[in-house]
């Protein structure tokens, strides 16, 4: 009996590692559009076909919309997944807006985005992705921007999903697209005094989307975290971050170690590109596979199939990855 068993296990961890159970891919979030060996090799093996490319951000100054951080490109950048423009808008920039404006918007950001498409000869697919934290104000303009970005583009328009609009949809909105991409991070504020981490806090997640099985729009693909930053605190209690900061990083004989993940620092000098002083504290935060293989678990209960996006390809957070994920069995065997 032991040994049937034992076989049924074996052909179910055979069949499972055959085919990945969420095909995966990354965000690209770098001005400059450079891939260096590992993220090749990383996204070589991506099984999902596209590569969800910021193009750059849209913030309103002055009464006026204003493009920021625009991509440029070097020739190491090269690829055979196919593109999706992705663009985040500042949730201001929706803040007492017009008619006009939304079509002035929609049809300048749609003109940018053909522009580099061309400019750099991306292989790009026929989707745009818009990123903005909406809120119960900005929502019913948000949402005319989105219907009139598809009308000008002929494209598909979909949008991120952060995990208090699905909490809170009935003041929040359903906004008017066919497919969201649910970001699975960001759980609390990381300049705000906490010991959970900020990034993801897996308790806090679940909370959020305890009645994900409700939201209306069914077709839901998961962003999920794999950066790392480390958070540090002055004299005054004032923080702020440093990017891809890593546990590895905190070994330095300058360094008195507080906790498992902060240090607090013995001498004035520069660290990670910034002068701080004797008496700061850095507390790195970094994702574990053990937060990611709960999260995915739990999704699973919530809706039937969904690819992933990692956020984001850099090789420092790609390098020693194995994103085939593992499968799990649960009961005795």
């Amino acid at each position: 009996m032991k040994a049937i068993k034992f076989l049924l296990f074996l052909i179910l961890l055979t069949s499972c590692s055959e085919k990945e159970r969420h095909p995966h891919t990354f965000y690209y979030w770098k001005t400059k559009l450079s891939l260096d060996e590992k993220e090749k090799k990383a996204l070589d093996k991506a099984s999902v076909p596209y590569l969800y490319t910021r193009f750059f951000d849209i913030n309103k100054v002055d009464g006026r919309f204003q493009p920021v951080a625009v991509i440029t490109n070097d020739k190491s950048f090269q690829t055979d997944k196919q593109i999706v423009p992705t663009i985040f808008i500042t949730n201001q920039t929706f803040l007492n807006i017009s008619e006009q404006e939304i079509q002035f918007l929609a049809k300048s950001i749609h003109h940018l985005i053909q522009k580099k498409i061309t400019d750099y000869h991306l292989k790009a697919n026929q989707e745009i992705q818009i990123d903005c934290d909406w809120t119960a104000g900005t929502r019913d303009d948000y949402f005319k921007f989105l219907k009139e970005l598809g009308k000008i583009s002929g494209k598909g328009v979909n949008c991120t999903l952060r995990l208090h609009q699905v909490k809170d949809k009935e003041v929040m909105g359903i906004p008017p697209v066919e497919k969201v991409y649910l970001m699975c991070y960001s759980t609390s504020s990381p300049l705000a005094t906490s010991d959970k981490n900020s990034i993801l806090d897996v308790n806090i997640l679940k909370s959020y989307l305890s009645k994900l099985e409700d939201y209306p729009i069914k077709n839901i693909e998961v962003a999920l975290p794999i950066y790392s930053w480390g958070i540090v605190t002055n004299h005054l209690g004032k923080h702020k971050l440093i990017n891809a900061l890593s546990q590895s990083d905190l070994n330095n004989s300058n360094f008195k170690k507080v906790s498992t993940h902060e240090i607090e620092i013995l001498k004035d000098g520069f660290y990670f590109g910034s002068y701080l002083n004797k008496g700061f504290k850095i507390k790195v935060e970094e994702i574990t596979n053990e937060q990611l293989s709960d999260v995915i678990s739990f999704l699973d209960k919530k809706i039937p199939q969904f690819n992933i996006i990692y956020y984001q390809l850099d090789s420092k957070f790609v390098i020693n990855q194995n994103f085939q994920l593992i499968c799990k069995f649960q009961g005795d065997f």
